[in-house]
């Protein structure tokens, strides 16, 4: 139990002896238990939007949440992340409850990182900074490009420049890597972060994985967001995948290999499928109106395979496909990794992009620089 200072400093109606803590919720836990748990009527999560009953099953097992208490154990108010960007609000006024979606307030630090690889990259990211995630975030973006196992040696340098999150003093959600160079037989390969995609030095893009389209579609009903701000009702409206307008019964089929690890009925979300490709990606396929015959949890599903029909299970207004992609549990555009070749940057596009990653190009070329002139000083000293 943590007590946290300053934390509820907006929360003054609620009075002196309130008590905060950080939690952590819970495999298998739901929204709709939650509230039961703290004797909070249902009424307060049906009577939200459709799209908003959906956030209640984006709420990830491990994730940390925040609550304030009266000191006869009452809640007050509860502050549970649903992505890094948005946070569902629970909280009592007037003896009544509400739900809204509100920013999750964060500082955010650019950090450098420059070493020599000793053991491999991965290891090396993990031993110097102690976070998993840049780690796993930096070989990620390297791995369609480098075999790490054969290219990568003792003595090659890695440069990152990343930012990093940070919530009540603790690091929050994932590191987002702005530019890295990675060496390799003395070459140098670089990578830029620019407008949610990653591209080399010449604009080409650094395509991570392709996704087939699942469905045929007549439109695109909804589409992917972190957050909108409401101009008149002043509140967040995140929609974390992007709803393709289908004809009822329509064959959804996935669109990349994997592994099933979710089947069954998830909230508002209604029948949905959940297929893991690799460690980090996965896909969600929702409002399905029935699942493929013979498939299952842990079932091994092909690029192309039949997984499911196009309903409206769970809170939907009409026959569709919910289509979410998830990276590390980080929701992220559908519609950005359907593609049948990889981008090249042309035009202003490519000019722009030039200006926009000259400042890291120099800051990489300074570390590079630093470090030639350390190791040149030491030899001459010995």
């Amino acid at each position: 139990m943590i007590r946290l200072i300053g934390l509820w400093v907006a929360c003054l109606a609620c009075g002196y002896g309130a008590v905060g803590e950080r939690l952590v919720w819970d495999k298998g836990a739901t929204l709709l238990g939650f509230l039961d748990k703290n004797k909070i009527d249902p009424k307060v999560y049906y009577d939200l939007a459709i799209q908003d009953k959906e956030l209640g099953a984006e709420i990830r097992a491990g994730v940390s949440y925040y609550t304030l208490r009266d000191d006869q154990g009452v809640l007050l108010q509860a502050l549970i992340p649903v992505s890094e960007a948005v946070q569902l609000r629970i909280f009592k006024q007037a003896d009544r409850y509400h739900i809204d979606f509100i920013p999750i307030v964060f500082s955010s630090v650019q950090k450098t990182l420059s070493l020599r690889v000793q053991k491999s990259p991965y290891k090396d990211i993990l031993r110097t900074t102690g976070d998993a995630r840049l780690a796993q975030e930096f070989v990620d973006i390297y791995k369609k490009t480098v075999n790490f196992r054969r290219a990568v040696i003792k003595g090659d340098q890695l440069i990152v420049i990343y930012t990093r999150k940070h919530r009540l003093d603790r690091p929050f959600g994932f590191p987002s890597i702005q530019a890295s160079m990675l060496e390799t037989a003395r070459r140098p390969h670089y990578v830029f972060a620019y407008e949610g995609k990653y591209y080399d030095a010449q604009g080409k893009e650094m395509m991570e994985f392709f996704l087939e389209t699942p469905v045929r579609y007549s439109r695109v009903s909804s589409k992917f967001s972190h957050g909108r701000m409401h101009p008149i009702l002043k509140e967040m409206r995140p929609h974390y995948g992007v709803d393709l307008a289908a004809k009822f019964g329509a064959a959804v089929h996935a669109a990349t290999e994997g592994n099933v690890v979710f089947m069954g009925y998830k909230g508002g979300y209604g029948r949905t499928v959940e297929i893991k490709y690799g460690k980090e990606l996965r896909l969600l396929y929702a409002h399905l109106s029935a699942f493929a015959p013979g498939l299952k949890v842990h079932s091994y599903v092909r690029r192309g395979q039949l997984i499911g029909r196009v309903g409206s299970t769970g809170l939907s207004t009409g026959p569709h496909l919910h289509f979410g992609v998830y990276k590390n549990d980080r929701p992220i555009d559908p519609l950005g990794r359907i593609r049948t070749a990889k981008n090249q940057l042309n035009g202003r596009e490519k000019e722009h992009f030039e200006r926009y990653i000259r400042p890291y190009q120099h800051a990489i070329k300074d570390m590079q620089s630093f470090e030639y002139a350390q190791q040149e000083t030491l030899k001459i000293t010995y």
